[in-house]
């Protein structure tokens, strides 16, 4: 295969950028910062699932705790009219007696009301509680999350500019290199996973290591200085 001094060295340093671009961009795939973004973000999703169903929950103590208002409201509104009608009544001794009984129903009733009043006030300070360990809750994830945010931009931005770099200076070493070869190149690192040249070691090859019988050496010599891996298919250097 025909090829230059120069064809061949540029080879050799495309080999050497691609491998690196390849490191750096598994690099960047595998910075574990994105697990933890990821991990976060099903946290917060997880909790402000909780968080919606505790407002509920508090919506609907709330509303029990109105309810037992108004009633308390309305029966202390009656109780008023009721004890303002046993004191009109003067020597009226039976309305008097019967309106004590509805006045004494209307403090039981209103006792009743203050006791569900606590229980229920107990159950919306338990939800009070809740709601706070989940604010505390997701201001942790949050931070947690936009540290590694952080984090990824610094390591990943460094990562992608040195992956820009290295594509730039690929670019401009290719143009520099018979264009015949590059695609045989390309080619053979695409099929080979990024490792598409090497050199004769004697008579093996010097990426597989594969040794080379004496007929197809023979080829393979006559093919120099650049020929093809018999075994694992790469480009070989022939000195």
């Amino acid at each position: 295969m025909e090829a230059t001094r120069e064809d061949i060295d540029g080879l050799f340093e495309l080999q050497r950028i691609d491998l690196e671009i390849m490191r750096r961009t598994k690099e960047l795939d595998e910075l574990p910062q994105r697990g933890i973004i990821v991990a976060a973000r099903e946290k917060r999703g997880a909790i402000e699932a909780q968080s919606a169903k505790v407002a509920e929950l508090k919506r609907a103590t709330s509303r029990k705790i109105t309810r037992i208002d108004d009633e308390d409201a309305s029966l202390a509104k009656k109780e008023a009219g009721v004890q303002a009608a046993i004191d009109a009544a003067h020597g009226d001794f039976r309305n008097v007696e019967a309106r004590t009984k509805e006045l004494a129903g209307i403090v039981r009733r209103r006792g009743t009301l203050a006791e569900d009043r606590a229980a229920v006030q107990a159950e919306l300070d338990k939800i009070g509680n809740i709601e706070a360990q989940i604010t505390l809750a997701l201001e942790e994830v949050n931070a947690k999350e936009q540290e590694a945010i952080d984090s990824f931009q610094k390591q990943g931005g460094d990562l992608k500019l040195a992956i820009a770099k290295l594509e730039a200076s690929r670019n401009q070493l290719v143009g520099k290199i018979d264009a015949d070869l590059v695609k045989v190149y390309d080619r053979t690192s695409a099929r080979a996973g990024g490792v598409a040249i090497g050199a004769l070691d004697g008579n093996r090859c010097g990426v597989c290591r594969v040794t080379i019988d004496s007929g197809r050496l023979i080829d393979l010599r006559a093919q120099a200085p650049l020929g093809t891996c018999p075994s694992c298919k790469r480009l070989l250097i022939i000195e």
